[in-house]
């Protein structure tokens, strides 16, 4: 097992070169940019409007209909969540009346993702919460530009270490020691130390 895992035994697959142009070159980093700017503007307005509607930040009313709309099964057609599974957590999230504080969760949410995205700050991180968002949005079955929304999340995502680089994450990613610090520096240390000549006896 231990030989499984040695150095001997390590391979490293490479990302094509496209992949590599797209997601870690620089010179990519203004499409990212405006991606990453319309997709956070898009979240501030969105978060911005909730953190000042009483139906959100006090009685959760809005988001208990939004959630009643979407267990609803009507006596024709389809209903708006495919998935049983899905339908009874939002039921049971009704039912304990957790629309409540999710609400204001949901509000607080959408403007942190929105500022993190258009300050660029730990884009990758807040490209994930993004899309998971938007999933959530489309398995209760508001379609809309949700779908369209996830897919720019998930790209962001795939682009951690570029899509922030005009952006805050310039400075906090090197501070991290990643992704372009840490390793580098032990690689260098490790190369350093292999080119040191062992004194022999007779030194």
């Amino acid at each position: 097992m231990a030989n499984l895992f040695s150095a001997r035994n390590r391979r490293i697959i490479e990302d094509p070169p496209f992949a590599r142009l797209l997601f870690n070159d620089t010179r990519f980093s203004s499409v990212w940019f405006v991606i990453r700017v319309l997709i956070g503007l898009s979240w501030l307005q969105s978060g911005v409007g909730k953190l000042g509607n009483p139906a959100w930040m006090e009685t959760g009313a809005a988001l208990q209909g939004f959630w009643t709309n979407a267990v609803a099964i009507p006596e024709a057609g389809k209903p708006p969540i495919a998935f049983d599974w899905y339908r009874g957590f939002i039921q049971g999230m009704l039912d304990s009346g957790s629309y409540v504080w999710f609400a204001k969760l949901v509000a607080f949410g959408e403007t942190m993702i929105g500022v993190a995205l258009v300050l660029g700050a730990f884009v990758g991180v807040a490209a994930l919460f993004a899309a998971f968002m938007n999933w959530n949005f489309v398995m209760a079955g508001a379609a809309s530009t949700n779908a369209l929304m996830g897919l720019g999340a998930v790209l962001l995502v795939l682009a951690w270490k570029n899509a922030g680089y005009y952006g805050l994450d310039y400075f906090l990613l090197p501070l991290l020691g990643t992704p372009w610090g840490r390793k580098k520096s032990e690689e260098d240390a490790a190369a350093a130390a292999q080119q040191i000549p062992t004194p022999g006896v007779g030194d």
